[in-house]
């Protein structure tokens, strides 16, 4: 089970009806006499005589026992450019229900703040100035003294020198400064943007030859195989490339029993087969050192050629295409490998037949884990696409572009070439980017770090869109404390390299009001920051294997929107978020690990979409989610299959 919070949320009172005094508390202990009450007098609790407490009001169905003391940090910034870190406003109301959903949630647009060609009117440093302790920058919000800046995140006393230290504070007077630090370049360091490889890895194994009726535009019907379907997604998708982007790179790997490599289809293919589908290291060096000198304008037709002779038959050595396909696109950062199938790995590296996973991911074969590693470090983004009505172990395969950043999804004859030209435009904004949170001393971050109150996470790959969520809780030794302070800073660290290869570091800082659970008003929560959150931990929690705790959370999560519809009308984009906690609440139910049973690809390709869900009004890709949901609904049981 995982922490509990003590959040309160309003309930709703009849037109007729008074509402009483807030009654007193059972607390576990007395609060201190000390603590300094909210400023303002319209959110103080109506007043009681001294000597009789308030009657105590009947409980409802849904009320959960009072815990004391539980601290929430006010973020009143929305989701935008400019304001990248958003989490709930609140106020002082009666009539309170408890429910166990967090609401301190930050939500970071990776997408927007690693773009940095809409900031050229932001002051750039060099390099920051660093707290010897916890790594905090030095900021608006820091106060030198002598010399020495005693660091607001840890406490910890810093020497700094006088005119570094003015260099970095500036004028940036105020609660919040967002800054850009960009090292010294070198004319080494530079990269053309053109100067990335896009490698389509295609399976031409025999069961690519199974066809599907295809109505034609006289009403007649035809008869088309996955691979004459993939071939003219092929044609098509070069065609765009070309025309749009004519000096990108591209190249061409195909696997059946054996691994091709065709590169730019300039130069003879390399074949792998036998044992060399099971040596790591001796397909990694055949894929990095096959040499791609020429561009799409020069290989164009070569490349068409190359994909009209591609004949279908023979077994899936999935696995080691992707490792060749991996290695040729790691010696360009920012390139993506597009992975098309139809079947189960069943030989060479990453074969799966022989050793089912029993769940989602406790026995996930550690080759694509390791491969999945390999792709983050060398700036590569994985792509995976299978063919609908097959069963490719798409829970396992999947985690190659879950941890580079790219899609997973399950494509028919009449969809792949559209979803193939679209992954293949997906422009990649940044590599090796990542993301560090600052807290006060005493706030610590369930399911990741509970025991530090600084946070790091690897994210890799950044396209547009992305959004990352963070959740934040208050050590209770630490409730009276801030609640005197009454404010507490934050700050947010994202390094990572651009597309022409120049390190940044962008560091934003915030201070940000400290109130208790009693003042927080339901209906002005920012439910797009809390459904987004909900939908990327259960999703990881999921695969993870900890279904019931996403259950769990799922249903605290229903419960707030509930609360919320009860206060104000739901909004549209937010009744598409609660198609995605049934869907995902539909999936953890169909999920018995003691039945043996573990995630089919429709299932798996839910999930991975929901751990990148992001906010419907920066990325429009709602529409995917609530049909599978609507499906799921009406066949709960057709989304798991027996092992």
């Amino acid at each position: 089970m995982g922490p509990e919070y003590d959040n309160i949320v309003p309930v709703k009172q009849q037109a007729d009806e008074v509402p009483p005094p807030l009654p007193p508390r059972r607390l576990r202990k007395p609060r201190p006499t000390s603590l300094p009450l909210y400023n303002n007098s319209s959110l103080e609790p109506p007043s009681a005589p001294p000597s009789l407490p308030p009657p105590v009001p009947p409980r409802r169905e849904f009320d959960l026992p009072v815990f004391p003391y539980v601290l929430y940090l006010i973020f009143n910034l929305s989701l935008s450019l400019s304001f990248p870190f958003c989490v709930s406003s609140v106020d002082k109301l009666e009539g309170l229900t408890r429910l166990k959903a967090n609401v301190n949630v930050v939500s970071l647009n990776v997408g927007k703040l690693v773009d940095t060609s809409q900031d050229s009117g932001m002051e750039t440093f060099q390099r920051p100035v660093i707290c010897g302790k916890c790594s905090a920058a030095l900021s608006c919000l820091s106060s030198l003294q002598k010399n020495v800046w005693r660091c607001e995140f840890c406490g910890y006393e810093n020497s700094v020198d006088e005119s570094l230290a003015a260099l970095c504070i500036g004028q940036r007077a105020g609660v919040r400064s967002d800054d850009l630090y960009l090292p010294r370049q070198s004319e080494d360091d530079y990269q053309n943007l053109e100067d990335t490889l896009v490698v389509f890895c295609v399976d031409t194994s025999g069961s690519m030859s199974v066809t599907t009726e295809v109505p034609s535009s006289n009403g007649s019907v035809t008869y088309v195989s996955r691979l004459e379907g993939m071939q003219d997604a092929l044609y098509r998708a070069l065609f765009t490339i070309k025309q749009r982007s004519p000096h990108r790179r591209v190249a061409l790997v195909t696997f059946n029993d054996e691994v091709v490599i065709y590169g730019d289809g300039t130069s003879a293919p390399i074949t792998l087969r036998d044992w060399a589908l099971v040596d790591y290291d001796h397909i990694w060096e055949k894929g990095v050192t096959y040499h791609i000198p020429h561009c799409i304008a020069e290989t164009y037709n070569h490349l068409i050629q190359r994909v009209k002779e591609l004949r279908e038959h023979g077994a899936t050595c999935l696995g080691p295409a992707a490792l060749a396909s991996v290695a040729m696109a790691s010696r360009y950062p920012g390139s993506k490998v597009i992975l098309c199938t139809d079947g189960k790995a069943n030989i060479g590296l990453g074969e799966m037949e022989e050793a089912p996973s029993l769940t989602p991911s406790a026995f996930t074969p550690y080759f694509y884990t390791q491969l999945a590693l390999d792709a983050v470090q060398k700036g590569v983004i994985i792509s995976v696409m299978t063919f609908e009505g097959t069963d490719c172990r798409l829970a396992d395969i999947g985690k190659l572009a879950d941890a580079t950043g790219g899609r997973v999804n399950i494509v028919s004859i009449g969809t792949v070439a559209r979803e193939i030209q679209s992954v293949s435009e997906d422009n990649v904004l940044a590599t090796g980017v990542k993301a560090t949170l600052l807290a006060s001393h005493g706030v610590y971050f369930p399911y990741e770090d509970e025991n530090n109150h600084k946070l790091v996470r690897e994210i890799g790959n950044v396209t547009k869109g992305l959004e990352i969520t963070f959740q934040f809780a208050v050590k209770p030794d630490f409730m009276e404390f801030f609640l005197q302070k009454g404010t507490l800073p934050f700050q947010m660290q994202l390094s990572f390299k651009t597309r022409d290869q120049h390190r940044i570091t962008r560091i934003i800082t915030e201070q940000r009001p400290a109130t208790t659970c009693s003042r927080i008003f339901a209906g002005r929560l920012n439910m797009a920051v809390l459904d987004v959150h909900c939908a990327q931990l259960c999703a990881s929690l999921t695969m993870e294997g900890k279904v019931q705790e996403a259950q769990r959370q799922l249903k605290a999560q229903q419960d707030l929107m509930q609360q919320v519809s009860k206060w104000r009308p739901i909004q549209k984009e937010e009744s598409i978020y609660g198609n995605w906690m049934e869907t995902m609440t539909t999936i953890c139910e169909d999920i018995t690990t003691e039945s043996q049973l573990t995630l089919s690809d429709e299932a798996a390709k839910v999930v991975y979409q929901m751990k990148r869900a992001s906010s419907v009004r920066n990325n429009n890709n709602s529409s995917n989610t609530v049909n599978v949901q609507k499906k799921t609904t009406k066949k709960k049981k057709a989304v798991m299959e027996a092992v």
